[in-house]
């Protein structure tokens, strides 16, 4: 199946849900979702369509909290990315954690550095900054003037 061919299933299937499509790669597409839907989609894909989760990403960016799911399916070579952004004054989306387990330390990481709430988290303590910040810094927020 083309990348193509597999965003316009997953468009259809999650039409209220979709805000947009970047198409701009021939085995990479990124589809841009309500945070509201990270849940549904990202079980459909993995249960329906046999796609993979790999990783998240995120950044703070001047429209919010933007996360970058980053699916995979490995027999025909296509990454698959669910792009979400979350309100920037109180960021928090529904965790994979319970879906997939590697998502657990990156959820966490991003809890850790952008302050982001990951709901029904089995375990959202610190990881990597025990001792190096306080509590509530989050060294990776920008302040947008």
């Amino acid at each position: 199946m083309k990348t193509e061919e597999a965003i316009n299933k997953l468009t259809e299937k999650f039409s209220s849900d979709t805000l947009g499509v970047d198409l701009s790669q021939e085995r990479r597409g990124i589809v841009s979702i309500r945070p509201s839907a990270i849940l549904a989609v990202s079980e459909y894909l993995y249960r329906s369509e046999g796609y993979r989760f790999i990783i998240a990403s995120a950044m703070h960016t001047r429209r919010g909290f933007e996360i970058y799911y980053h699916f995979s399916f490995d027999t025909e070579g296509m990454i698959l990315s669910l792009h979400v952004i979350l309100d920037s004054e109180k960021p928090h989306i529904e965790s994979l954690s319970n879906m997939f387990s590697a998502s657990n330390w990156i959820e966490r990481e991003m809890h850790e550095l952008f302050g982001i709430n990951f709901i029904n988290h089995p375990n959202q303590e610190k990881l990597i900054s025990e001792g190096n910040w306080a509590d509530d810094v989050f060294p990776y927020r920008k302040d947008f003037k």
